[in-house]
């Protein structure tokens, strides 16, 4: 099955269309789980769209030829639902990244990475532009 790259997305997004990871067209544009009404899902994956490139722009070292993106709108068992992009690997399907412009759990900006075994932040901020200063590529 062939997967749809970063680029290729972004490109659609840029003209109104939403793809998924397999390069089709995404009636729930692009999220793969979500908690909300999905008359919600447009807007969030605009936001999510958004911070998807300030995020790339902060890590030129993410090939967005062999990345994907995907996004999740969680619900943890304690406190206000959230969303997050995740970038995951063209290959192998494994998530590389996950991001969230406000964490439902700490109320921060946080971006999570598999070379740290997501143990921990790679970067966290008060707002989205705070973690992104944080971010060490």
């Amino acid at each position: 099955m062939s997967k749809a790259t970063i680029r290729q997305q972004l490109e659609a997004h840029s003209q109104g269309r939403y793809l998924d990871s397999s390069g089709e067209e995404s009636w729930c544009y692009t999220f793969y789980d979500w908690f909300c009404k999905e008359s919600s899902l447009q807007r969030k994956a605009d936001t999510l769209f958004g911070q998807l490139k300030r995020f790339l722009a902060a890590n030129p070292s993410i090939d967005i030829d062999k990345h994907y993106v995907w996004f999740k709108n969680n619900c943890p068992m304690n406190g206000p639902l959230y969303d997050d992009f995740r970038i995951a690997d063209i290959e192998t399907g494994d998530t590389m990244y996950t991001v969230t412009a406000k964490c439902g759990h700490s109320g921060l900006a946080e971006a999570y990475s598999r070379a740290n075994g997501f143990k921990d932040p790679i970067a966290t901020g008060k707002n989205f532009t705070e973690m992104l200063k944080n971010i060490v590529p």
